[in-house]
Parts: structure tokens; C-alpha cells; sequence
């Protein structure tokens, strides 16, 4: 699929479309079929810089817990 930094800068603007008090994971800022395009690999990485991201700027989006399944997940403010 793309490089990391452009599925960095989809993930970080489709942030805008959630709603506030939203719990989201990484994986539902892409369509399912994109998600499933990225590589493993490219998609642990993204989730890693993605959580870096949120910890550094402010976005309005915080770190809520992790999933039953291992997953992040994410809080809208």
C-alpha cells in the first residue's frame, strides 16, 4: 500500500470524523478492504506511530485501554 508516513497522515485525518466520546481502534480508520492491503508488519509499525503520535500532539485523542483481543484503543475528547 502506500509508505508509512502517508498511512500515518490517513489515520491521524480520519481522526476528524469520530465523534467525540468515541472508543476507536487504528484499524477502524480505513476502509476494511485498505486495511487488509497493509502488511502485517506495516500495521503493527502504524499502530506503534500512531500511539507515539497521540502522546506527542494535541488531537483531541487519548489513550482509552486495550482491547479483549490485544489491541489499543483510542478515546476521542
Amino acid at each position: 500500500m502506500g509508505d508509512m508516513n502517508s498511512l500515518l497522515k490517513t489515520a491521524i485525518d480520519e481522526t476528524k470524523h469520530v465523534r467525540e466520546g468515541e472508543i476507536f481502534l487504528v484499524k477502524d480508520l480505513f476502509k476494511g478492504y485498505e486495511w487488509n492491503r497493509i502488511p502485517k508488519r506495516d500495521r503493527l509499525m502504524l499502530g506503534s506511530l500512531f500511539l507515539s503520535y497521540i502522546g506527542t500532539q494535541d488531537c483531541k485523542v487519548t489513550v482509552a485501554d486495550k482491547g479483549a483481543s490485544g489491541q489499543q484503543r483510542y478515546l476521542k475528547q
